[in-house]
């Protein structure tokens, strides 16, 4: 409710600082892409691809939790010496790190693989919103479901001016003064 709230607000806003009559739309960018074919296919390939990467690191948990057991056993009944202890506990602590920069490397293969999957879906949907907006004669397009701005008239885009008036701004603007202040030299000098 809020965001609808807010959407009025600046459309409103936007609509009363202008002259000149500015045609607005929206998309529901969820209830879109929650129908489209290509998205359930991209849920379900990288739903697979994260489901294989997480069963091949339980299985390296599983293998070292398997080893730590072993471990404790011999140690229980007497057959490691302490040095072979030390030892195998140093290759127990290295397998965990192996398995800690699985998962950090894993987070960062979903992330790449969901990029893939779903960037030429979206840039192919951002595309004929723009081609839709521009044939329909609508300045601003904005997804109901975030609240977000998805397309705008370069027209209306008014950076460059605000740019040129704070560089203006700038150049007529001196800076305060920065000169040093003089302290006068301590009385009560060395007789």
């Amino acid at each position: 409710m809020n965001r609808i709230l807010l959407i009025c607000l600046m459309l409103s806003a936007m609509m009363t600082s202008s002259a000149v009559a500015q045609k607005i739309a929206y998309i529901n960018s969820s209830a879109l892409m929650q129908d489209l074919p290509e998205i359930k296919q991209a849920d379900s390939n990288l739903s697979a691809f994260q489901t294989q990467l997480q069963k091949k690191g339980e299985q390296m948990v599983t293998a070292l939790q398997t080893k730590y057991q072993e471990i404790s056993k011999k140690q229980n009944a007497g057959e490691i010496s302490p040095k072979q202890l030390e030892e195998e506990s140093a290759k127990l602590k290295e397998e965990e790190a192996k398995i800690n920069q699985f998962e950090q490397d894993m987070n960062k293969q979903v992330a790449e693989k969901r990029q893939a999957l779903y960037q030429p879906i979206l840039d192919r949907i951002n595309g004929y919103i723009n081609e839709v907006a521009k044939s329909m004669g609508f300045d601003y397009v904005f997804d109901s479901s975030t609240g977000i701005l998805l397309f705008a008239e370069e027209k209306y885009d008014i950076t460059a001016d605000v740019k040129h008036k704070l560089m203006e701004s700038a150049k007529t603007t001196t800076p305060a003064s920065t000169s040093p202040k003089t302290t006068p030299p301590a009385s009560g000098g060395k007789n």
